[in-house]
C-alpha cells in the first residue's frame, strides 16, 4: 500500500520505545484477552509511545486535549495475545492464528503510515480513501504481526482522533454512532493521498490539532478495539486460491479432505432444508409455536413429546436413497482423500451412500437409532418409523406397563389430535407423581435436540482433524448452528476453504464459493477431475454441460440447462 509521508519523519527511537513497552508479538499461537500492564508516568504524555495505556485518559483536562488521543491508543495496542487451553470458538481462532507463519499469508508492508491533511486556508481536513485490496492487506498485516506492530506501522508518531476513525475504515469497518459520523463528515473531505500533494496549503495533521471531543475519541477507541478483535478472530481469504482450477488442483493433491455437510445435500431427494423460505421451519409456523425450533427443544420434548411427533413424519428420511453429492463424498473416501465427513443432517443418508462409520461424524445425531428416555433401551431407528408415519408415540415395551399405570386414560397428557395404540390421549391420572413426565417410556430418535450435548465423537474427532486437514469443503449449509458452524474458524488459516451451496454464506470467509445445485456442482467438479461418481445418475451427469459465471473474485455461479439461475 502506497501512502505518501507528506514530509513527516518517523522517529526510530520512538519505534524502539513502542516495541519495548508492549513486548514481542512473535508468538502467534495466542488469543486476545485484554490490556496488559500500564506504562509509567515518568515520561511526558506527548512523548509516550502510541502504545501507552488508556488509564490517563480520564484525568485529561481541556488543556491537555491535544494529547489524550495518543494516550488512549495504548489500550488498543496493549491487547495482549495469550495462549489458551480452551477448546471453544475463541480458542479455535488461536489455531487459525497459529498457522499464519505460512508464506502464503504474509502481507505487504506499507510504504508509510496513513496520513490526514488540513487546508490551513479554510480549515478543512482531507482524509485518505482505501481500496479493497488495501483493506485486505491491512487485515492480513494485523493478523500476521499483531496489534502492536499494526498500530506502529499504520499510524504516524503523532496522531489525533481522526486517525483512529480512518484506521477503523482501513480495516473495512464503519463507526455505528451516526451522530459522530455526521460530525466527522462536516469537517473532513475525502481525497486520495496523491491528490493532497497538489494543494500548497495542505499540511499533515498532528495530535496538536484534535477536532473531536474527548468522549467522541473514547467512542472511537472502543470501536477500534472491536474492529481489531473482529479481525483477529476472523479468517482471511487466501491470496493464491480463488478459482475453480485452484480447487481442482488441490483435490488431486489433497490427502485429508474435511467435508462439512448440511441439509442442502439432501434437498434433491425431496427432503426439505430447515431455514430457507421453503424449508421445514417455514412449513410448521401454523402450529403456533413461539419459535419453530421448539419442535427440537429437549425440555419441551420431555414434558410433551407430541410437539415433536406431530411433525416428525415431515423430516423422516427415505430409506436406502442418497444423492450424487453423497456419492461424491463416497468417491473421496474410495480415493483415500476423505479425512472425515461432519454432517449436520439427521437423515442418515451418508451411511446409505457407503460412507464408513469411522469417516462419518453425525454432529446432530440421526434417525439411525432410537432410545427410551426412561430406561435407555436402544433399538434401530427403522423400528419406530411406522409409528412416526401414523403420528403415534413410539413406546418402550419394557416401560409400557408402568407407563400405563401412570397414564390409565391414554398413557399421557398430549394433544387429542394424537393417539397411542388407537386410544385418544386424555389428561394424566391425578395420582401420577410430579416427577413422572409425559415422556415416560417414550422412544426418542437419537437426534441431538437443542439443549442436548453433541455426541462425544464430535469433540474427540474435531480436535485431531483440524490439525490434519489440508482442504475444507462446506456443502449445503448456512452455517447458522454452533458449534459446528465454528469449524470454519478452527482449521489452520493456510488451509483452503471451499463453499458449495445454493446461496452465499456472508458471515464466513471462503476462498472459493461455488453457488448452485449441489449435485450439479459435484458433477462438474468430478468432470474436471476426470473422476467417476459412484451413483446411478452418473451416466447422465458425466455428459451434462455446465456454465460457470464469475460474479466476484472467488465467487462463481454454476448453472445448467436444467437449472438456469442468476444472482
Amino acid at each position: 500500500m502506497t501512502i505518501p509521508h507528506m514530509n513527516h519523519a518517523v522517529s526510530k527511537n520512538t519505534k524502539n520505545k513502542v516495541s519495548n513497552a508492549v513486548g514481542s508479538t512473535q508468538d502467534q499461537n495466542v488469543i486476545w484477552t485484554g490490556p496488559d500492564a500500564v506504562i509509567g508516568n515518568d515520561e511526558p504524555l506527548h512523548k509516550k509511545p502510541k502504545m501507552s495505556q488508556l488509564n490517563s485518559l480520564t484525568e485529561t483536562n481541556a488543556a491537555d486535549k491535544h494529547v489524550h488521543t495518543q494516550v488512549a491508543l495504548g489500550q488498543v495496542a496493549a491487547m495482549e495475545l495469550r495462549p489458551s487451553n480452551d477448546t471453544g470458538p475463541v480458542a479455535a481462532s488461536a489455531a487459525s492464528i497459529a498457522s499464519l507463519s505460512n508464506d502464503v499469508l504474509r502481507p505487504e508492508v506499507p510504504q508509510g503510515p496513513i496520513m490526514i491533511g488540513k487546508n490551513e486556508s479554510n480549515g478543512i481536513f482531507y482524509g485518505p480513501s482505501f481500496t479493497k485490496r488495501q483493506s485486505l492487506n491491512a487485515r492480513m498485516f494485523l493478523k500476521y504481526y499483531g496489534a502492536h506492530k499494526f498500530l506502529d506501522t499504520y499510524l504516524p508518531e503523532e496522531v489525533n482522533s481522526l486517525y483512529i476513525y480512518y484506521l477503523i475504515k482501513l480495516l473495512g469497518f464503519e463507526v455505528k454512532d451516526q451522530a459522530l459520523i455526521g460530525t466527522i463528515k462536516t469537517m473532513v473531505q475525502i481525497a486520495s493521498p496523491e491528490h493532497l500533494q497538489d494543494f500548497e496549503n495542505i499540511t499533515s495533521v498532528t495530535n496538536m490539532e484534535d477536532p473531536l471531543a474527548k468522549k467522541q475519541t473514547v467512542r472511537l477507541i472502543k470501536d477500534l478495539q472491536r474492529a481489531i478483535n473482529k479481525v483477529l478472530c476472523t479468517r482471511l481469504r487466501l491470496s493464491n486460491f480463488f478459482t475453480i482450477d485452484h480447487f481442482i488442483q488441490k483435490l488431486h493433491t489433497a490427502k485429508n479432505v474435511l467435508v462439512l455437510t448440511g441439509a442442502g445435500v439432501s434437498t434433491s431427494l425431496g427432503i426439505p432444508d430447515f431455514r430457507s423460505s421453503e424449508g421445514f421451519y417455514s412449513k410448521i409456523r401454523h402450529l403456533g409455536l413461539d419459535d419453530p425450533q421448539d419442535v427440537f427443544n429437549y425440555n419441551i420434548f420431555m414434558h410433551d413429546p407430541s410437539v415433536f411427533y406431530n411433525i416428525a413424519n415431515m423430516v423422516l428420511p427415505p430409506e436406502n436413497l442418497y444423492s450424487p453429492l453423497h456419492s461424491f463424498i463416497k468417491m473421496l473416501q474410495t480415493k483415500g482423500k476423505l479425512l472425515r465427513n461432519y454432517t449436520q443432517n439427521i437423515d442418515n443418508l451418508e451411511s446409505y451412500a457407503g460412507i464408513s462409520t469411522d469417516k462419518l461424524v453425525q454432529c446432530h445425531g440421526s434417525f439411525a437409532t432410537a432410545t427410551c428416555v426412561t430406561c435407555h433401551w436402544n433399538l434401530p431407528g427403522e423400528r419406530i418409523f411406522n409409528k412416526i408415519r401414523n403420528l403415534e408415540l413410539p413406546l418402550c415395551p419394557y416401560c409400557y406397563k408402568k407407563r400405563r399405570g401412570y397414564f390409565p386414560d391414554g398413557y399421557g397428557s398430549t394433544s387429542n389430535a394424537n393417539k397411542v395404540d388407537g386410544v385418544a390421549l386424555q389428561d394424566s391420572a391425578p395420582t401420577r407423581p410430579p416427577y413422572i413426565l409425559n415422556s415416560y417410556g417414550v422412544l426418542k430418535p437419537d437426534i441431538t435436540f437443542f439443549g442436548e450435548a453433541l455426541p462425544n465423537k464430535f469433540h474427540k474427532s474435531i480436535r485431531e482433524d483440524i490439525l490434519k486437514c489440508d482442504l475444507l469443503i462446506c456443502i449445503g449449509t448456512s452455517l447458522k448452528v454452533a458449534p459446528v458452524s465454528e469449524i470454519v474458524n478452527m482449521v489452520p488459516a493456510h488451509v483452503p476453504q471451499v463453499l458449495i451451496n445454493r446461496d452465499p454464506v456472508k458471515h464466513a470467509e471462503f476462498d472459493l464459493s461455488l453457488l448452485g445445485y449441489c449435485d450439479d456442482i459435484a458433477a462438474m467438479v468430478a468432470q474436471k477431475c476426470d473422476w467417476a461418481i459412484p451413483h446411478k445418475k452418473w451416466n447422465e451427469l458425466k455428459n451434462k454441460k455446465f456454465e460457470c459465471q464469475e460474479k466476484d473474485r472467488g465467487v462463481y455461479v454454476i448453472t445448467s440447462d436444467e437449472h438456469p439461475r442468476t444472482l
